[in-house]
């Protein structure tokens, strides 16, 4: 009897001691070390749907800036295996072309998982501690993360000339993005009363064995001011099928228009 009552205790000391290395946020990455650039300007275009005009001067007014490259730094939260984790995470962005993605969760804040993924010159690779995906799929994904990600330097959506915009009503626009030969769809939502971009959906794999795409649902949770740029402060990823978000990501630093053709490469945060 004495054993299993200390067997109990340890379980529940080592119980205890896990819950509580979930609670510690990870210190932030540091800032980008580059200064970014000023940025140009084109005048906001005429034919936009309505609810993606409305959005446009929201954010910018009737000057759109021209985005070529993005650096988006935060904290937040990764589900894996059913376990919510802390995380931090740095998006290095080569405007409607590829991306890097670096992330880290933590435990007591220290790095105990590491996710490295890039989708460059059209092929992505996810590096994970169990395991590599490739392929034709993932690449899938990775082709509407890039653009999904664009909600932090949402001016691509205007200048880029292979994104089309389509209307569907007062609050709601089918979003056209290129995916090599083809092109790849979302549906966009508006806030009503806001006029604030709310919702991205669309049919992605969720990796290279599906057999048939799922509703993937990306949410600008809240809209805020960093760095002196309006962008989603809070933004979840969630796939339909498990009806919350396996990620949260709280921005914390966003940077524009910074040398990336070297960074977006690298290994590391």
């Amino acid at each position: 009897m004495k054993a299993i009552v200390i067997l109990a205790i340890v379980i529940f000391a080592l119980v205890v001691v896990g819950w509580l290395g979930l609670q510690a946020r990870p210190r932030p990455f540091p800032a980008f070390p580059q200064q970014p650039p000023g940025l140009e300007t084109v005048s906001l275009p005429d034919g936009l749907p309505a609810p993606v005009a409305r959005f446009t001067r929201q954010v910018y007014g009737e000057d759109v800036p021209a985005i070529e490259s993005a650096v988006i730094t935060g904290r937040g939260t990764l589900r894996v295996g059913g376990i919510t984790f802390p995380a931090r995470f740095r998006f290095t962005h080569d405007a409607g072309k590829g991306y890097r993605h670096y992330i880290e969760a933590t435990w007591f804040g220290l790095p105990l998982m590491k996710v490295s993924e890039h989708y460059l010159d059209g092929k992505s690779r996810l590096e994970l501690p169990f395991g590599v995906s490739e392929g034709p799929k993932v690449d899938q994904g990775a082709n509407l993360a890039l653009w999904a990600e664009s909600m932090w330097l949402p001016s691509i959506w205007i200048t880029d000339p292979q994104v089309e915009w389509e209307p569907i009503d007062e609050s709601t626009a089918l979003l056209a993005v290129p995916f090599g030969e083809e092109t790849e769809r979302f549906v966009a939502r508006f806030d009503p009363e806001t006029g604030m971009l709310r919702l991205l959906e669309s049919m992605r794999y969720r990796d290279g064995a599906d057999e048939a795409k799922i509703l993937w649902l990306n949410t600008a949770v809240q809209w805020g001011t960093v760095n002196g740029k309006t962008v989603p402060t809070v933004a979840t990823v969630t796939w339909l099928d498990e009806g919350t978000p396996w990620a949260v990501f709280n921005v914390e630093d966003v940077v524009y228009n910074v040398d990336v053709q070297e960074y977006i490469r690298a290994k590391g945060p």
